[in-house]
This record gives structure tokens, sequence and C-alpha cells, in this order.
């Protein structure tokens, strides 16, 4: 499995479905998990930062995560909230979310159990997120800790909320993508960090497909090209 951890704007998304689909591995966001319990939050009108109210609203949750890098998907109670939990609204509210203690223990269990059947079944897995390589599975054979300049991880969310319909702004993106990163960094639990034998990788001035190859070769030095295809066949 490759674990893949890292700011937002850094190209962990799309770098990690793209190296999912050329490894024939299952994927995994992470990141997709505290959002849409985030959304669960905010529709039950709680304040994100009532931490007793966001640990019973996340037991109580009813959602689920598809782990096909062609076709991810994110349901809440049975409805695609994919676009949703991508949303400003979310975006402002999923750190205070993430930081309960309560939260990021039930969901690290979940993403266990998830990422031991998709390498039951598929024999390999790509996981993104921020403790992945720290505290969800810190056995990985290949962890990644990818950065870019702040600039430019502004740039990369301002064109992606354009490109899906949501209003946005560089100097906005730059505030949130701030915001974020103190945040996440600074959590008591789990903070955002790289694991000490993460290879870093910067993607300031790489492309997508720059970034791949970097990448397959590392997964190629771990001997992870051609495993989950085995399985497979």
């Amino acid at each position: 499995m490759v674990a893949l951890d890292g700011p937002s704007g850094t190209g962990k998304t799309t770098v990690a479905r793209k190296l999912a689909g050329l490894l024939s591995a299952g994927y995994l966001d992470t990141g997709a998990m505290y959002r849409v319990v985030t959304l669960a939050v905010l529709r039950a009108g709680a304040d994100p930062q009532d931490a007793e109210a966001v640990a019973a609203l996340a037991r109580a949750a009813e959602f689920t995560l598809g782990t096909d890098p062609s076709a991810p998907s994110v349901r809440l109670a049975g409805e695609d909230v994919a676009a949703e939990i991508r949303g400003a609204e979310v975006n402002h509210a999923v750190s205070p979310v993430s930081a309960v203690p309560q939260v990021r223990e039930l969901l690290v269990a979940r993403q266990r159990e998830i990422i031991a059947a998709v390498l039951a079944e598929v024999g390999g897995i790509v996981v993104e997120g921020r403790d992945i390589g720290t505290v969800v599975v810190p056995g990985s054979p290949l962890k990644v800790y990818l950065t870019a300049d702040p600039a430019v991880r502004a740039a990369r969310r301002s064109a992606q909320d354009t490109a899906a319909g949501r209003q946005s702004s560089e100097a906005e993106a730059l505030a949130s993508v701030g915001r974020r990163d103190r945040l996440d960094s600074t959590r008591a639990t789990s903070p955002l960090k790289p694991a000490d034998d993460a290879v870093h990788l910067d993607t300031s001035e790489l492309s997508v497909d720059q970034v791949l190859t970097a990448l397959s070769e590392l997964a190629g030095q771990r001997g992870l090209l051609g495993t989950c295809a085995q399985v497979t066949r």
C-alpha cells in the first residue's frame, strides 16, 4: 500500500487516484470522511466547536465511501454528497470537526477496516490524508509527504473551485489554505506532519504526470508495481 500525506492543494487527490489506477489498487480519501461527518454536523445545526455534539453526530452518521479510483463515491444517508462536501461551508468547519479526538478515533478505526478489506480483495490500496503514515498505517511500505508553495496551492484550489462552479479567488484560497494549515498542524490529536521515514516530494513546479512518474518510480523501488494486478487476475 501507499500512504500519501500532505496539506491541501498539493495534488494529493488527483495523483492518488491516478496512482491507484496504475497499480490496479483501491483508493481511499480519508479527508472525505472528515468532510462528510462535518456535513452531517452542519445539517444537524450543531456547532462544529462543540466537541461532545460533534462526536455524537459522528457516531450516528450513516455514510459510505467507494474505493474504486475511477469512480470514488461519497454518500451520506444514501445521498450522493461528493460535491457538497467540497463547498465553502464544509471547508470552513472541517478543521474543528477533525480536531475532535473521539471523531479521529472513530474514523481511523473505520479507515483501517476499509484498508484491510481492500487489501484482502485486490492486494493494494493508495490512501491519502494528513495522518496516514503517522497514525493510520505507520507500517505502510511507501509513505510520501507532498508539499508545495502556499501560493501555488492556493492557485490550484481556486482553479478547482472555479471548475466545479464554486465562487473562489486566489486571495480567498490563500487565506483558507493558511488557516487550514495552522489548524491541522497544531491540533493536539494526529497533527499534520510527515512520518519520520516519509519521502518528501515538492509538487510546486511539477505537472500531474511528473508527480505520477515520481510516485511510480518510488512504488517500483519498493516492489509495489504489479502486485495488485497479480492478485486481481
